[in-house]
């Protein structure tokens, strides 16, 4: 059975507490509101406090114009008199063309700070003169108090209205508190506003004693006003749209929305567009319903099929951008097949909402979360819709949400319900059935909960229970949670609501000393981490986390059976645990000499991880990277010498010997990630492998230069360390002896080959066995051979070696090299 791993990245949110108070009464300050968010696992990170006109209009109060006069000075300005309903009317000299006596306008008092539109600068209103007139305020634009772009005059206000109110007052100014929430992918429960009411109305009648119950807006008068807009919908692909809703209606007026709406928008955020598209988002974060509204009259055929597009089928977005289209791209299309929008992530240029629509199609749908992430992805359209549908949007909710943008259509923008709602929901999705097991509550919670408070928490969860037995309960779980599945994830809501500083810190904790095993594998970690630092080389840490392709594209190496997937809800493309570390190194490289950063020496000690039966086999390496020049650029060393497979292979040689394990065999690698390289291993356990990338893979990852990689396997090098038995020598009081062979010998003869004889005839003299010189000439040495320098030191601890001891070692050593190697001696 293949295992899933579930990875969390916290996404951000925006809340608004007036939008939340518009379902539940919330009595607590807005600062103990963070705090309890927190507490439910939606983390605060950030809180602020807004105006729905910035600076609130402070310092704006209303005038009359008791005088206007032409400015001495100036033929564009006037002197006027405004009563601000205060102290002695003010002298304010005004540039508009349309001020006049009697008006009632917007008076900006000395001190008050304005936030123009436009301008990145606020202004600050102080005393002075314009051309010889004292002026004390200014008499205000709509531009200028930021309440809209209209710069051709002042605001003229009706003249009924009261002297000296104040602005905000006027124009009912809010307040709000904005949070920004760290929301986890797991819940897609909390993409709305109502969602995160719903926590919060939970825990208040659990711990804070409140009574209220979220107040959701009513759909019960929705009606159909006649069926003049008929509409056929056809689902080809039910697996990627379980459900699909929609409903016409005729008459709408494009326009702009009310302040109501534009309000709530902005204060997440959002930009108002028209009121048609407004509504839409409205529904997006208040009830976590992605919307889409096409022009119904630019559906060919009365008729939308939801479907997939042949490979390659070009698609203009509503950014008005082209786009080719993958076969897996699930589209919605009109009765031509023709392309109106990737559901559930980007609508259309052709059949999207106008200023000159007057007849929509609203749809309402549940699309698969895989289809749209990776839609998502593939066209980088990281859209507020895709990432709620990503998550996992309640499909039993599409109905309501339908029901409730179209009665707000309805109501801004004069339309009419033309069709019956369209609702395609072959196979209903039902609420889950999960069993819990008491001494599991009280096991993963950590203390007892009494079983009237875990029935009371289930209840404001919306939890029903179905089941129960002295030891069990079985509770249904809603759809807006599809990420609650499992017994351990039912707990872990009673908790959240119950209150996770409700559980109690341990007054003592125990431990036990432990002894660090023999060798330790930090110890030695650290050792050759140093050596590795101390030679150049950089550390690196990439994720365990990897893309498939490159293990079905790049190197079909790894059997798919053995790629362990895991459902990543943050990037579609990284979808299995690494079985490799090569591939990381590789792109750490191309991202350095994308950056022009050619020489690289880089070293990472990791995990790779491959299904093995029914588990996972993981498995600790140790990887080195080189490309580049072996030293940075100097007047010394000219020309540059690149680092080739010898340099790596220095490397990992000195760290084998570093750890006391010499004692392996030396074999061509068998890999395909290589065009050459050697294996070190003990039988057929494998301790390291080391190459030049090759080519093919080099290419597809899009390497600039020649790149060497060493997999040196830590669990095998780590049993090898802890067989080894650690022997002293004291350092040789005795002279040493050197001699040199050049031997002729065939191309397929290793240096190996060479010092393993050596060994043998050595025995217990040989200290040193060195190749220093290679020589290749047909003429000289003959075709296919070559001439190899060798040295070989030896000593003896307890005694001089006499010349007699080593020439014997040495005709011993000659004979060896010309019946087993068939090497002719140079002499």
């Amino acid at each position: 059975m293949p295992f899933l791993f579930l990875l969390y990245f916290s996404d951000k949110m925006t809340i608004s507490l007036n939008w939340l108070k518009a379902y539940l009464d919330i009595h607590l300050d807005p600062v103990r509101v963070g705090e309890v968010l927190t507490e439910l696992g939606l983390e605060l990170e950030g809180m602020e406090e807004i105006e729905s006109i910035k600076g609130g209009l402070r310092g704006v109060v209303v005038g009359h114009v008791l005088e206007c006069g032409r400015h001495p000075n100036a033929d564009k300005l006037s002197v006027t008199k405004v009563d601000i309903g205060a102290g002695a009317p003010l002298g304010i000299v005004c540039g508009a063309p349309n001020v006049a006596a009697g008006q009632k306008v917007l008076v900006a008092t000395v001190g008050t700070t304005l936030y123009p539109l436009g301008s990145e600068e606020p202004l600050v209103l102080k005393k002075a003169k314009v051309r010889g007139e004292e002026s004390e305020g200014m008499i205000c634009a709509a531009d200028e108090l930021g309440l809209g772009e209209d710069h051709s005059g002042i605001l003229v206000l009706p003249a009924d209205t009261p002297v000296g109110m104040p602005a905000a007052e006027y124009f009912k100014v809010e307040k709000d508190v904005i949070y920004e929430i760290g929301l986890t992918p797991n819940r897609s429960d909390a993409t709305n506003h109502v969602g995160v009411a719903r926590d919060l109305a939970a825990t208040l009648r659990i711990n804070y004693g409140h009574t209220g119950q979220l107040c959701l807006p009513s759909v019960e008068h929705f009606a159909v006003h006649n069926h003049e807009l008929p509409i056929e919908v056809q689902v080809d692909n039910t697996d990627a749209c379980p459900r699909y809703a929609g409903v016409c209606i005729q008459g709408v007026s494009i326009g702009e929305s009310p302040d109501w709406l534009k309000n709530r928008l902005a204060s997440i955020g959002i930009r108002s567009i028209n009121n048609v598209v407004d509504i839409t988002n409205f529904i997006l974060h208040e009830l976590g319903q992605p919307l889409h509204a096409f022009d119904y009259d630019a559906i060919a055929g009365r008729k939308v099929i939801v479907r997939t597009l042949p490979e390659g089928t070009p698609f203009q977005s509503l950014d008005e951008v082209e786009r080719k289209l993958s076969a897996e791209d699930l589209m919605i299309c009109d009765g031509n097949s023709g392309g109106m929008c990737i559901g559930g992530v980007f609508g259309g240029l052709r059949s999207g909402v106008k200023d000159s629509t007057r007849n929509i199609f609203l749809e309402s749908a549940h699309f698969n979360p895989k289809f749209i992430r990776r839609s998502s992805m593939r066209h980088n359209l990281r859209t507020e819709a895709a990432r709620v549908f990503e998550k996992g949007s309640d499909p039993n909710i599409a109905l309501y949400a339908l029901q409730r943008a179209a009665l707000l259509i309805c109501e801004l923008a004069g339309g009419r319900i033309a069709s019956e709602v369209i609702d395609l929901y072959p196979n209903p999705v039902q609420p889950k059935a999960v069993t819990l097991r008491n001494d599991h509550i009280s096991r993963l919670i950590g203390i007892d909960i009494s079983r009237e408070e875990i029935f009371a928490i289930l209840d404001v969860l919306d939890m029903p229970r179905v089941a129960e037995t002295a030891d069990t309960i079985t509770v249904t779980v809603p759809t807006n949670k599809s990420d609650v599945l499992r017994e351990a994830d039912v707990i872990e809501e009673i908790l959240r609501i119950y209150g996770f500083n409700k559980v109690p810190i341990p007054a003592q904790i125990r431990t036990a000393a432990a002894e660090a095993p023999k060798p330790d594998p930090f110890q030695i970690r650290n050792a050759v981490g140093d050596y590795l630092a101390a030679a150049g080389f950089n550390e690196m840490m990439a994720l365990s986390l990897s893309e498939s392709r490159f293990y079905k594209e790049i190197l079909p190496t790894v059997a798919d059976e053995e790629l362990v997937y895991i459902n990543n809800t943050s990037n579609v493309y990284l979808d299995i645990m690494r079985p490799t570390m090569l591939f990381s190194a590789l792109e750490a490289a191309v991202h350095n000499q994308n950056r022009r950063q050619t020489d690289i020496r880089l070293f990472e000690f990791g995990k790779t991880y491959r299904m093995k039966g029914e588990g996972i086999a993981e498995h600790a390496h140790l990887s080195l990277l080189l490309a580049g020049n072996r030293a940075p650029e100097s007047w010394i060393e000219k020309p540059q010498r690149s680092v080739d497979f010898y340099t790596l292979k220095t490397f990992v040689v000195n760290i084998l010997a570093r750890l006391g394990a010499n004692a392996y065999q030396e074999s061509p690698v068998d890999n395909a990630a290589f065009a050459y390289g050697v294996r070190y291993h003990r039988g057929e356990r494998i301790l390291a492998e080391l190459g030049k990338v090759a080519g093919p893979t080099a290419q597809a990852m899009g390497l600039k230069s020649e790149v060497f990689f060493a997999d040196i396997r830590w669990d095998a090098l780590m049993d090898a360390v802890a067989k080894q038995k650690i022997n002293y020598r004291e350092v040789g009081k005795f002279p040493s002896v050197r001699r040199d062979l050049a031997l002729i010998v065939e191309n397929s003869v290793k240096f190996s080959d060479i010092a393993a004889i050596a060994g043998k005839a050595g025995k217990g003299l040989l200290k040193d066995v060195n190749l220093f010189d290679v020589y290749e000439n047909e003429q000289a040495v003959g075709k296919g051979k070559k001439s190899c320098a060798v040295s070989f030191v030896f000593e003896d601890a307890a005694k001089t070696l006499q010349d007699k001891d080593v020439e014997k070692i040495m005709d011993q050593l000659i004979r060896e090299y010309e019946t087993k190697l068939g090497a002719l001696i140079r002499r």
